[in-house]
């Protein structure tokens, strides 16, 4: 059922998502949203001093408004999403010695997810972001070093996904879900309302 299509009357609208990111798509089909697939080809540059929420809001707005000059659209969506323990923020890891230094940090400890998002409409922009806070179990080498070898890691912010094999390690969770797998789906849907 194309559920957020027919509640939100957007049956006419394109609507293009600019983001290859495996599961921003399938939780944007899982509520049933009708769209294409545009990836943008932007830069994310962390700006020493910018706070995390700031960096993610403006890698999303980024997105979109890159997008809309190569695609004509009603809506874009684009999001980014990160990874921050004290300070410190840890998008996808270029190696697998990163992936590991990643994990050895965010075990037995709590780190935020956060994703910033942009909905860019013909009405106007919404820009908005999610924050979710994660703690993990104490994580042993062997542990870390098998889930190294699932390649489940080094395609995420942090080095880890919550809904595979990662999911043995998170002790809990206080916020959004979707947010850690990669978008906040309840928080999307109310923003886009408001540009309906």
């Amino acid at each position: 059922m194309k559920f957020i299509t027919y509640l939100c009357h957007l049956e006419n609208k394109r609507i293009v998502l600019a983001s290859q990111s495996p599961r921003r798509i399938e939780l944007l089909r899982s509520v049933g949203l009708d769209f294409e697939v545009y990836p943008p080809q932007v830069e994310e540059k962390y700006q020493p001093g910018m706070e995390p929420v700031d960096y993610v809001r403006h890698n999303a707005s980024e997105k979109a408004h890159w997008v809309a000059q190569h695609v004509s659209s009603d809506f874009i969506i684009a999001a980014d999403t990160i990874v921050t323990k004290e300070g410190k923020i840890f998008e996808k890891p270029g190696s697998r010695e990163d992936a590991r230094t990643m994990l050895q940090e965010l075990s037995n400890a709590t780190h935020q997810v956060i994703t910033g998002f942009c909905i860019l409409g013909k009405n106007g922009e919404i820009i908005d972001h999610e924050i979710t806070r994660v703690t993990f179990y104490p994580l042993t080498p062997e542990e870390i070093e098998m889930y190294l070898q699932s390649d489940e890691p080094f395609d995420k912010a942090g080095a880890y996904g919550i809904q595979g094999f990662a999911s043995l390690f998170i002790k809990k969770i206080e916020g959004c879900y979707f947010n850690v797998v990669g978008f906040p789906l309840s928080k999307f849907y109310q923003q886009l309302k408001k540009l309906l």
